[in-house]
């Protein structure tokens, strides 16, 4: 399999090209298309990958371009972002090219203007797996699970929460700026309805090493996806935050004063606090996690089952979309036509995906 890696050399993919490097007789080539050709080209050396990858010094946005390389590889893999700017760019080219596309993607208004690609996908044959990473990804596979659980389920509420001593580069910074400004969009008794992010406070109960953490309605994908392929919920949340705490009360801050209200000043904050970001670690954990609960009814009882997961963010990030990948590769949807997909809605069965991200190496709990 001939792989395109977009933001191939940035710090959330490093762990994916880790991850395809294990499996030299699946992936037997990966392109890196990034514009820093010198840390591509470093990453590589660094984890002994020279024999299956290379460096293409590219800016992706050239469409033209763009189509033409993918139709030189079996699959596209998505990392470079912000989403929101990208996704259905990126996603509209490997339908042009005819090449099947899997991403990170965890903006909920990325995912709202790829699912309107669906039918087009369809028409031709082409496969989007939007959002195949942690929150979402992990998230919507361990909520199709509880969903699959019962008789009726009517409710899952989705938390993630992100330790601040993990590097995550610039564009994971402008993503979190943009998940914390203005409105989102939530189910609540049975309706889709806007929210503030940075409102609905609660406290949830994660794993270790994050603890007890107040979280808040942010714009990841899962509230708009979930009520779009699982029919029957009356509610639909997703709460995040950041440890320690006061990292939210900060960025909403800067919020207020309008300091993301676009995509150029997000970005430009972004590339100034990663320089800095240091100096947020003390005090933060070095790793991510996420809780999902799932209610409902089963066999006349009231019924709650929960799922954890744990681990750093790049390897919770990477390892599903590269299965998903590797599941691509050896077939295992080929009697799927072709369309938008979202983790909860290409698994109908989740059970053996889960299986095989936990002999992978991820740390997943079940609580049933």
């Amino acid at each position: 399999m001939k792989v395109l890696l977009l933001g191939g050399a940035g710090d959330m993919a490093i762990e994916a090209l880790r991850e395809m490097g294990k499996d030299r007789k699946t992936f037997e080539h990966v392109s890196i298309v990034d514009l820093n050709v010198d840390k591509g080209r470093k990453i590589i050396d660094d984890l002994g990958l020279s024999d299956i990858a290379s460096v293409i010094n590219h800016d992706i946005t050239d469409k033209n371009w763009l189509v033409e390389t993918a139709r030189d590889h079996n699959a596209v893999l998505g990392f470079a972002g912000p989403f929101y700017v990208m996704e259905k760019y990126v996603s509209e080219c490997c339908i042009e090219a005819g090449v099947n596309y899997v991403s990170i993607c965890d903006d909920y208004d990325a995912y709202l203007s790829v699912w309107e690609l669906d039918s087009i996908a369809k028409s031709k044959g082409i496969k989007i797996l939007t959002g195949w990473g942690n929150s979402p990804g992990l998230t919507q596979i361990l909520a199709r699970k509880g969903y699959n659980s019962m008789e009726k389920c009517r409710r899952i509420n989705i938390h993630w929460a992100a330790g601040s001593n993990e590097s995550v580069g610039a564009t994971n910074l402008n993503h979190l700026f943009h998940i914390l400004h203005g409105t989102t969009l939530q189910t609540l008794r049975g309706k889709e309805q806007p929210v503030p992010t940075g409102g609905g406070r609660k406290v949830v109960e994660f794993p270790e090493p994050i603890g007890k953490l107040p979280v808040f309605y942010t714009g990841h994908a899962e509230s708009v996806s979930i009520p779009r392929n699982l029919p029957g919920l009356e509610e639909v949340t997703l709460h995040g935050g950041v440890q320690p705490p006061y990292i939210v009360r900060l960025v909403k801050g800067f919020d207020a004063i309008g300091l993301f209200e676009t995509h150029e000043r997000r970005r430009k904050a972004a590339n100034f606090f990663h320089k800095i970001e240091g100096l947020f670690a003390a005090g933060g954990a070095d790793k991510s996690v996420g809780r999902i609960d799932v209610f409902g009814v089963h066999k006349s009882r009231a019924v709650h089952r929960y799922y954890t997961y744990v681990g750093h963010i790049a390897v919770i990030t990477s390892v599903p979309a590269v299965q998903a990948l590797a599941w691509l590769n050896q077939g295992k949807w080929n009697d799927v036509p072709g369309g938008v997909y979202s983790a909860e809605r290409l698994l109908t069965n989740p059970d053996p995906f889960l299986k095989e991200l936990m002999e992978r190496g991820l740390e997943i709990y079940f609580y049933e």
